[in-house]
């Protein structure tokens, strides 16, 4: 069975390096945990490092969340459906929103559970995913914050979600701007500016952070220590708590190129065959994994740098291991590297056991 691991010493060196910086600049953090798909084992271990608060996008995410702890602020970070309205009160004790109507629905829902919910309004600042639009937020203000039963205690934007927009100074400085406008208008605090992802966190090293900004959500940065700017490694950080761990059930040396007639395979490819190969054989081998758990492209070898990953199929892998220098075997286990949509493919994937180490 292929499993994933969690380092736990790993995933504390991210955390305490993320504390520092952000204590250093006076900004609350948020941990968003959505790639761990409500998997108990690995939420336990996020909630130890001590975060008070827990970002995600699944209502059964957050459900766990506070079966483990009722202390933790949960936060539900996409706007609700009207049809889960009860759950948003229920297991978030904020939300993010961008609908005048679906807060309606959360403020009467809040009274019903004599609850007061918290509300972010969401911004549109160029990435055109969620959020109001600028022009459009003094009067949807106006309207929200008489509500009875939600408390609306900041606004907010994300960026580099959807069609690649990058946080900038200036687009930080006008979400600041918003702030103010709101404050100024209504003479009423708003208390939470959030403004910060983990493709925010390099501005702060350039000094280019509003100071306004005042809260951030993090996730990538913690599990794989992003820098989105560079596609790089933040320094000092681990970019490896996850490793992947694939158990070899076949090898042997087959030809370089298939055999017969080429059509579509069952994912819709058609392979182009390098004559050059014709008559060339290597190892080739099949690790207990596939596409129902990950996409290949994902996937990058650790401990053997010629091992090239052929493709897929649903629920077998095959890998190209030339001459198979390390003598690879049956029962044999290979380790990966993935990137963070190849880490929520596994996460969400059943089939893959996840192991903290």
């Amino acid at each position: 069975m292929a499993y994933l691991k969690l380092y736990r010493n790993k995933l504390k060196h991210n955390y305490k390096r993320l504390d520092r910086l952000f204590t250093k600049h006076n900004i609350d953090w948020a941990i968003v945990t959505k790639l761990l798909c409500g998997n108990k084992t690995f939420l336990e271990e996020v909630i130890n490092l001590g975060a008070a608060q827990v970002c995600d996008s699944r209502l059964t995410n957050l459900k766990v969340v506070k079966a483990i702890s009722t202390d933790i602020e949960t936060v539900y970070i996409k706007p609700p459906a009207a049809s889960h309205i009860k759950n948003v009160v229920k297991y978030a004790d904020i939300s993010f929103n961008t609908s005048y109507e679906t807060i309606k629905l959360l403020a009467r829902e809040a009274r019903t559970q004599k609850k007061k919910h918290k509300v972010i309004i969401m911004i549109e600042m160029g990435d055109l995913r969620e959020g109001v639009l600028g022009h459009k937020l003094v009067e949807f203000y106006r309207k929200v914050f008489k509500l009875k039963g939600v408390d609306v205690i900041g606004i907010g934007a994300n960026l580099n979600c959807l069609h690649g927009v990058m946080p900038s100074q200036d687009k930080l400085i006008q979400l600041s701007l918003y702030k103010q406008i709101l404050e100024l208008k209504f003479n009423r605090k708003i208390q939470v500016l959030s403004g910060g992802t983990t493709v925010a966190i390099p501005l702060i090293h350039k000094r280019q952070m509003p100071r306004e900004i005042n809260h951030f959500r993090v996730g990538e940065a913690l599990f794989f220590g992003a820098d989105l700017f560079t596609g790089g490694t933040l320094k000092g950080m681990y970019n490896n708590v996850f490793e992947l761990c694939c158990q070899i059930i076949e090898i042997e040396e087959k030809p370089a190129v298939p055999v017969g007639e080429l059509q579509q395979n069952p994912s819709g490819e058609v392979f182009e065959i390098n004559e050059d190969m014709y008559g060339k054989k290597s190892y080739r081998a099949i690790i207990d994994l596939g596409l129902l758990d990950i996409n290949p492209d994902f996937l990058s070898p650790i401990e053997d740098e010629n091992i090239k990953v052929i493709g897929a199929s649903s629920d077998m892998l095959v890998i190209d291991l030339e001459e198979n220098p390390n003598n690879y075997k049956v029962g044999s286990i290979v380790k990966f590297h993935t990137s963070y949509m190849g880490a929520l493919g596994l996460m969400n994937s059943k089939y893959i056991e996840k192991v903290v180490i």
